[in-house]
């Protein structure tokens, strides 16, 4: 402590202080002497150091004026800087004789006075501070080096379901489930090691187990001591998730309206005359007789079903892309075929909305997904038709080209002449629930998953438009190189050929065994087949096991891959095992085909042949089994 007292009691005063102090080291200062006359008794003291000669001579002053007893205060200063005031008293007797006893009585009591202020102080500081956190709506704490609880306010209390007390100094793992804390640790060690400003969002169990949506910002902070602490500040965003869930919902449920209008209507008109005519035939072939002029007739009719069944197979062909869109498999990519089924879905709506140009330039396979790239062209062709308004359909123009982009880049574009946009618009068009259309046209998220689609297969997507002129979107996506395109997965279709012919020109009636749960599935193919082959047709895959594991055998095996009770992957698991020569002479087919039994059709690199297919696909993939 730092005090300024009479010389004859300096050393029993410091003594009286060291105590009372808690052994901290004193010194003595130096008073200097005020000019006269004393204002209020009130001597100003200097942290000079040295001798106690000024205050002596305050002493001799006050005794040669004669003067009643004065007193003065004299300042009190630590190390640590924290000050005290002591009233000092001097007479003319008091200057000969100095009462020691009654200064250090004097100063152990204003140094307790001094502490309990200090801790009013500090509880005032701490109040202020704890009040200023609840004040925050929104849970926020703050951690140490050791990523303990140094302070956190009610809101995160009450996000954590514990008291202050509980949270305070204890870690994360101590109040959230283990995988959370892990994670909570990891980004506070971001934020310290970084300095920045860190941001995720992810799921929140409290201990009692409930749970929400939680977005946590950090950042770090250090100070003048060194002491290192990182804030934290929590956001409840579960409601927002949930709304953005129910508009990616909505979003999808209006794509798959309008496809699915089209897709109705491009089906119904071949559907049409396929029955209408096989209808006809029925009626023809009823009779005892056929009159041999009616018999080109038939042959027509028989041709023309065929056709539109084509164009049902064809149209269902091209729907597979969009089933495959949630499938995270990414391999070579057809753009011209991917554009080319995204026009076909969107045909009815684009003959009755606006005249269509396309000009589809032989390119370069993608890596990516077909699925996803059909569903970029898709809304890209959706943005440009709501572009166009109320306008008559002939005042429309849309053109859709692919071509060679930049050096090892294929392009994608989607041009129409519809209203444009303005700048302000332009550059929040791929924003996520931004849209400019009316409630019922759409909720704005089309163009945010074409741009999140575009970047997950490594390229990207850029709109030129003004106001008034139109709109031009243009995708650019890396183009396959030859290496990737070599290791090309497994071919899911067999091409038709002459097989069949070669087939019936043998005669050879080998065995194959045909499972299918669909009977007329299987009356279909066994008529196909039955001038060709011996075939068994069986609707369980596991009546076909237990045939198999009495010893009959087969020279290769058609099963269909999804049925209920025993699918054909089981089946295939089980031949493995019970009759493994036969598992390199057994094909699957099917009608669709979800991402876990292409995956494993793909590890097991076995040929899958989808339905519908032709008579000649049938043969020649039956054929190849047989080999």
């Amino acid at each position: 402590m730092l005090v300024a007292v009479p010389a004859p009691v300096a050393q029993d005063v410091e003594r009286d202080l060291c105590a009372t102090a808690a052994g901290r080291a004193c010194r003595v200062l130096r008073v200097e002497t005020p000019p006269e006359p004393l204002p209020e008794g009130l001597l100003v003291l200097w942290d000079h150091g040295g001798p106690l000669e000024a205050v002596k001579a305050r002493c001799q002053w006050v005794h040669a004026r004669r003067l009643p007893t004065r007193s003065w205060l004299v300042v009190l200063t630590s190390r640590d800087g924290a000050e005290a005031e002591v009233l000092n008293e001097a007479g003319a007797d008091e200057c000969v004789a100095p009462p020691g006893t009654l200064w250090g009585a004097r100063i152990a009591a204003l140094r307790r006075r001094s502490a309990d202020g200090d801790a009013q102080a500090l509880r005032r500081t701490r109040d202020i501070f704890q009040g200023a956190l609840d004040a925050v709506p929104e849970p926020l704490f703050v951690k140490d080096r050791e990523h303990r609880y140094v302070a956190v306010n009610s809101a995160f209390c009450r996000l954590m379901g514990q008291s202050v007390e509980t949270l305070r100094g204890n870690v994360s793992s101590s109040v959230i489930p283990a995988h959370e804390a892990e994670l909570s640790w990891r980004q506070d060690e971001r934020a310290f090691t970084t300095g920045q400003t860190v941001e995720d969002e992810g799921g929140f169990t409290d201990m009692k187990g409930r749970s929400c949506e939680v977005l946590t910002q950090r950042a770090a902070y250090t100070l003048p001591n060194g002491e290192r602490f990182v804030v934290g500040l929590v956001r409840d965003v579960s409601e927002r998730s949930r709304l953005e869930t129910q508009r990616r919902l909505a979003e999808r449920m209006t794509s798959v309206g309008t496809l699915a209008a089209g897709v109705a209507h491009e089906i119904n008109n071949p559907l049409s005359y396929v029955t209408s005519n096989l209808a006809y035939l029925w009626e023809r072939v009823a009779q005892p007789v056929v009159p041999a002029e009616q018999l080109e007739e038939l042959r027509q009719v028989v041709a023309e079903a065929l056709e539109g069944a084509g164009r049902v197979r064809s149209i269902v062909r091209d729907l597979r892309t969009f089933s495959r869109v949630e499938e995270e498999s990414h391999g070579p990519v057809d753009v011209q075929r991917a554009v080319d089924g995204a026009l076909k879905l969107m045909r009815d709506e684009i003959q009755h909305r606006a005249r269509l140009t396309c000009e589809l330039e032989p390119v370069a396979a993608v890596l990516g997904n077909e699925g996803r790239l059909g569903q970029v062209v898709t809304h890209l062709l959706l943005n440009a038709l709501q572009a166009f308004g109320e306008r008559p359909a002939e005042e429309n123009l849309l053109r859709v080209r692919v071509r060679p982009g930049r050096e090892g880049h294929v392009l994608i574009e989607v041009e129409d002449n519809g209203q444009g946009m303005p700048g302000d618009v332009r550059q929040r068009i791929f924003d996520p629930f931004f849209t400019t259309r009316s409630p019922k046209g759409g909720t704005g998220l089309g163009l945010s998953i074409c741009l999140t689609l575009v970047h997950a297969m490594g390229g990207h997507i850029e709109v030129a438009s003004e106001q008034g002129q139109g709109s031009l979107f243009r995708v650019e996506l890396p183009a396959l190189t030859a290496q990737a395109e070599a290791s090309k997965p497994v071919v899911l279709a067999v091409p038709a050929d002459g097989a069949a012919q070669a087939v019936r020109a043998t005669r050879n009636l080998r065995r194959l065994l045909l499972i299918d749960d669909e009977p007329a599935v299987g009356s279909a193919v066994s008529r196909l087949l039955r001038n060709l082959y011996d075939v068994h047709v069986i609707q369980d895959a596991r009546e076909a096991l237990k045939r198999l594991s009495h010893g009959e055998r087969f020279d290769a095996i058609l099963c269909d891959l999804m049925m209920p009770g025993m699918s054909g992957m089981d089946f295939l698991v089980e031949l493995e095992r019970l009759a493994p020569e036969l598992a390199p002479r057994t094909g699957l087919m099917t009608g669709g085909v979800n991402p876990q039994a292409r995956e494993f059709v793909g590890r097991r690199a076995k040929e899958l042949l989808e339905k519908p297919f032709e008579r000649d696909q049938l043969c020649t993939f039956v054929e190849t089994l047989m080999q």
